[in-house]
């Protein structure tokens, strides 16, 4: 069995609990599989630090239904327990409904549920949250609580007394934790990588994971049971070598798109345009993800040889996928949020201003004209993060968009840019449930490299 961490809404302490939960099942020495509601890529890189295993995206709008119940499937074999960490509130999805939702996953994997309240400003009145969410959805099996941000004893006492009638476990109390914090910035928690003293902050959340829970009955409800073989993308052609911008300007990868890539024969070097003078030797194909540049728009800069070889490849008809922060680095100039700005990569004709307006939400795009990822008139569906906006849009653009509950695409805006062989786009794919996309990607190199080749 596997359990779904969910909050009662957003900010309860969802990421702290599960990063706890799984910091100390791996030091019991138990092989502990994460995995993420929704199309966040930050809170993943915190959960794969802690197990050494990587997390996967479990998101029915980029994928399907069928393929979040493959790839838990898949991933869920070989381990001793399973976590699935939800997205904002219990029962807030796309669109104002519960598609993609934590209970959407939870019905649909049919797995129980943890549910954490934040009880910081509640005592009695935590009774009837409880009770709403136990009932609202009957379909669902809430399997116990968390009560975070106790205050003391006697807040701890008039907490399980108002909750007692409701006959449902408590399965974890946690004190207010105030030297347990992650810094955040404009699109969610620092990643891992920048923060320093990682070790410190995962003894805590061990420490917090062996004492704040009741593990004589949570344990069993971790416990990975045995599933069937999935279906694993087969086709293959002959190898092609990726480079994949790696750095910490660049981490933004579904795990998943780059395993597809591997499966169907490429092989992926990994560099770093932050520090790395040249592209990797032999490389037919260029993926960038994305990520923080604006972070790092001065080391960016100052590597005028990455940035060189980038634009000579690109300008010299090498097949490319940029998306967001990878569509940032290719543009003349970013302005960072100090209002300063520095030269990129050069390839696009337009510039990057980072601003205050975030820009969220999930996408169907129709493509509107050939890409080496997808044809013209194919429909896709992506998802937008980003606080950056181009100071001019493309002549032909390369989608037109709509968000997740229009009816038509006859009033959607257009963005992103197809020249040479490149696909620059501030929307991300995943590439799970359309396999084809990352195959006419790899054909588009394949045929570079023999027409380089003769």
């Amino acid at each position: 069995m596997a359990l779904v961490v969910a909050g009662e809404r957003s900010g309860v302490g969802k990421t702290t609990i599960t990063l706890s939960l799984l910091a100390f099942l791996t030091k019991q020495g138990l092989r502990a599989q994460s995995f993420k509601v929704g199309p966040d890529y930050i809170d993943p890189m915190f959960h794969q630090w802690v197990t050494k295993r990587a997390c996967r995206n479990l998101d029915p709008v980029l994928t399907s239904e069928t393929y979040v119940q493959q790839c838990f499937a898949r991933h869920s074999q070989g381990v001793d327990c399973a976590l699935i960490e939800g997205v904002m509130g219990l029962f807030d999805g796309a669109g104002g409904e519960d598609w993609a939702s934590t209970a959407h996953i939870a019905r649909l994997l049919e797995l129980p549920i943890l549910l954490v309240l934040d009880c910081s400003h509640l005592s009695r009145s935590v009774a009837a949250i409880a009770h709403g969410y136990q009932t609202f959805d009957p379909r669902l099996k809430i399997a116990g609580l968390v009560l975070n941000r106790v205050g003391s004893d006697r807040h701890l006492e008039l907490l399980k007394t108002a909750l007692e009638p409701l006959q449902l476990p408590i399965l974890g109390v946690l004190r207010r934790q105030d030297g347990i914090t992650i810094p955040d910035r404009h699109l969610g928690l620092v990643p891992a990588d920048e923060l320093p003293n990682l070790q410190n902050l995962l003894d805590q959340l061990a420490h917090v994971g062996g004492t704040c829970f009741d593990w004589s009955r949570l344990l069993p409800l971790l416990k990975s049971k045995a599933v069937p073989e999935v279906f694993l993308p087969s086709a293959r052609i002959p190898k092609i070598r990726i480079a994949i911008a790696w750095d910490q300007a660049f981490s933004f990868y579904y795990t998943d798109n780059l395993d597809i890539l591997r499966q169907l024969g490429a092989e992926l070097v990994f560099w770093s345009p932050l520090n790395d003078l040249a592209l990797p030797n032999g490389t037919q194909g260029l993926y960038f993800g994305g990520g923080f540049p604006e972070q790092f728009a001065q080391t960016l800069a100052e590597n005028r040889r990455a940035r060189d070889a980038v634009r000579i490849a690109i300008q010299a008809g090498m097949p490319t996928y940029a998306e967001c922060g990878g569509l940032m680095y290719l543009c003349q100039e970013l302005s960072n949020f100090d209002g300063r700005s520095f030269p990129m990569a050069g390839i696009l004709p337009t510039s990057t201003v980072m601003g205050p307006r975030l820009t969220l939400g999930y996408r169907r795009a129709i493509t509107l004209q050939d890409s080496p990822l997808v044809s013209a008139g194919v429909s896709v569906w992506g998802h937008e993060f980003h606080r950056s906006q181009l100071t001019s849009e493309p002549q032909s653009p390369l989608f037109r968009t709509q968000g997740f509950n229009a009816d038509s695409l006859k009033q959607g805006r257009t963005e992103g840019w197809q020249l040479h062989q490149l696909h620059a786009s501030y929307i991300h794919l995943h590439w799970g449930d359309r396999p084809e996309i990352p195959q006419q990607f790899l054909h588009y190199c394949l045929q570079g490299f023999r027409a380089k080749n003769g």
